[in-house]
């Protein structure tokens, strides 16, 4: 049975310069209508996370959620899924810093603005700001990271910053952490405490 996964891999293969026929055939194949667009795997773990907790099967609607690898790919991408070439319709995440890449690339694949939700810093620090720093560190120390969570409060780059600061910068500091935590912390949200971007691309689906 064709999966999602299959696609992801086509489309994968096609932004590096290779054949679109694959993702095209298995976006019809899939019955694919939408591609949610993000900047990389703790984003779609968020994503997926938020869309499993209210019941939902993303891939089932037809939709795709797709790491781009950087917002500097999001022309790429929105030029090969959007309306020059597979005709999905296109929603995604960005941050606020990289606000810049998501408009010049959109425009360039001559996809609409509407439907990509913007987050500021990012959305771990959305997520952050949601749940409130003492039940992040609760977190931290339910998965057995609060020995590195205190080392790193004792560098002198992390004195005197705001605790919400240091939690973001603590998440990006080991390969696969902040991966891991964008799902953690979704899970951790009560029900109504998603933050407005994530929660609105959701309903934008």
């Amino acid at each position: 049975m064709t999966d999602i996964h299959a696609f992801l891999d086509a489309v994968g293969r096609w932004a590096a310069g290779g054949p679109g026929a694959p993702a095209g055939e298995l976006a019809v194949r899939l019955g694919l209508r939408t591609a949610v667009l993000l900047e990389g795997p703790s984003d779609l773990e968020a994503v997926e996370a938020l869309a499993a907790r209210r019941g939902r099967d993303l891939a089932a609607e037809g939709v795709c959620v797709v790491p781009m690898g950087g917002a500097m790919s999001v022309g790429r991408y929105a030029g090969l899924l959007g309306p020059p070439g597979l005709g999905l319709r296109l929603r995604g995440l960005c941050d606020e810093g990289e606000r810049r890449f998501y408009d010049r690339g959109l425009e360039r694949a001559r996809a609409p603005r509407e439907g990509f939700f913007v987050c500021v810093a990012d959305l771990e620090d959305e997520l952050i700001r949601a749940l409130g720093p003492d039940r992040v560190e609760e977190i931290i120390e339910a998965e057995g990271d609060l020995r590195a969570w205190q080392t790193f409060l004792r560098q002198p780059a992390q004195h005197g910053r705001p605790r919400r600061q240091q939690l973001r910068r603590f998440l990006g500091t080991k390969k696969g952490r902040k991966i891991r935590y964008g799902r953690l912390l979704v899970e951790a949200l009560d029900p109504g405490q998603a933050p407005a971007p994530l929660d609105d691309l959701l309903a934008s689906l």
